[in-house]
């Protein structure tokens, strides 16, 4: 992708949105207040949610200059795909209360932008998804709510509908309390407390071991925040550490996930590789993430503030803007392509705005 001379005329121009704020700002127009709570809210006091742009927002960028980007490529290698973007779709669910077709649409504009799309068993059916976006790149995520014929049957039709790999939750031994969703009397059908909710209590390492020896696709686990952990999770042959606070959804009070991330990442030693979410909204927030060592960045609620703006066209119309911030943010640092980043790009710095949810969107203030 060019970056020349011309670049600042090369503004990408698309229907309505001409940034994110935009398409944030359209969201919060048009979803109800019990589903804006429930989408931008966290655990209890939401300390959680508010560290982990904290955590974003306490690093600084250290540029180089005068170095070639006329051409830069943001594109990487996974799971056997070419990506355009090094980023995917986080497993959010159900992503129907906040558009019409839920994951499969999400996995529509997965497909079409070329990015991986990670769906959520809490979601639309994987077989939906598979026929809506056949040649997406598609994880499925898993919460186990039975025994072992349950993971085996849930799993047999990941395999069936050609996922590329699988994913286990495993930060979500219970479910936290969501003060905003009890404030409005809130409850979103198959996240309340059930008897099966016992069997994601009672996970622990053997069911990892037991996906590995049973599975050939890649595992990811996803929830793992420390350094002890990842040690473990590579132990067990885990081919992908999950790095993640499900975005401040779960345990209150717990380290900002780019807090987290440089142990863990100097943990696994690139005996696995490393993906992140929590908080991530700007591109320059993507590449915070790719310079400390990540190999790719999740999107939750960008994705279901886009899908509420305008569905299918509003998501694309949301990557090329993240792509396009990522661009230039790419040449104003000096690198022209996602394998240069490093963290010597990176400088610890105090964060002038106060965190939370929309804290990346100065203008929503206004």
């Amino acid at each position: 992708m060019s970056a020349g001379d011309d670049f600042n005329e090369n503004i990408p121009t698309s229907g309505e949105f001409e940034s994110l704020h935009e398409i944030v700002a359209k969201a919060y127009a048009l979803l109800p207040k019990e589903k804006w709570d429930t989408l931008i809210g966290g655990a209890e006091t939401e300390t959680t949610l508010k560290r982990n742009r904290l955590s974003i927002d306490s690093i600084a960028f250290k540029p180089r200059v005068l170095r070639d980007v006329s051409e830069i490529d943001l594109s990487v290698e996974h799971f056997g795909r070419r990506l355009r973007l090094p980023v995917f779709f986080a497993p959010t669910g159900p992503l129907s209360l906040f558009g019409h077709g839920g994951g499969a649409t999400v996995g529509i504009a997965a497909q079409v932008f070329e990015i991986g799309h990670m769906l959520s068993s809490g979601c639309t059916p994987l077989e939906t998804v598979a026929d809506a976006a056949p040649s997406a790149l598609r994880i499925a995520q898993l919460y186990v709510r039975g025994d072992d014929d349950f993971v085996h049957d849930y799993l047999g039709r990941v395999l069936a509908c050609g996922f590329a790999a699988i994913c286990l939750t495993v930060d979500s031994p219970v479910l936290a309390r969501r003060d905003r969703d009890i404030a409005n009397r809130y409850r979103i059908a198959g996240l309340t407390k059930t008897p099966s909710h016992s069997h994601q209590a009672g996970l622990d390492w053997r069911t990892t071991r037991l996906i590995k020896d049973r599975y050939n696709l890649p595992l990811v686990l996803k929830g793992i925040a420390t350094a002890e952990d990842a040690q473990i999770a590579v132990d067990h042959g885990v081919d992908w550490i999950y790095v993640s606070n499900h975005g401040g959804r779960q345990l209150d009070h717990g380290r900002g996930t780019l807090d987290a991330l440089p142990e863990i990442i100097d943990a696994v030693a690139g005996r696995a590789r490393v993906m992140v979410d929590g908080g991530f909204c700007r591109g320059t927030d993507i590449i915070k993430a790719l310079a400390m060592g990540a190999d790719l960045v999740g999107l939750g609620r960008m994705q279901c503030i886009a899908l509420a703006a305008g569905g299918k066209d509003a998501i694309i119309r949301m990557l090329e803007l993240l792509e396009d911030e990522m661009l230039r943010s790419m040449a104003l640092l000096g690198v022209s392509a996602i394998n240069e980043l490093d963290r010597s790009y990176l400088h610890p710095a105090p964060a002038v705005t106060t965190p939370g949810a929309l804290s990346a969107f100065p203008l929503m203030d206004r």
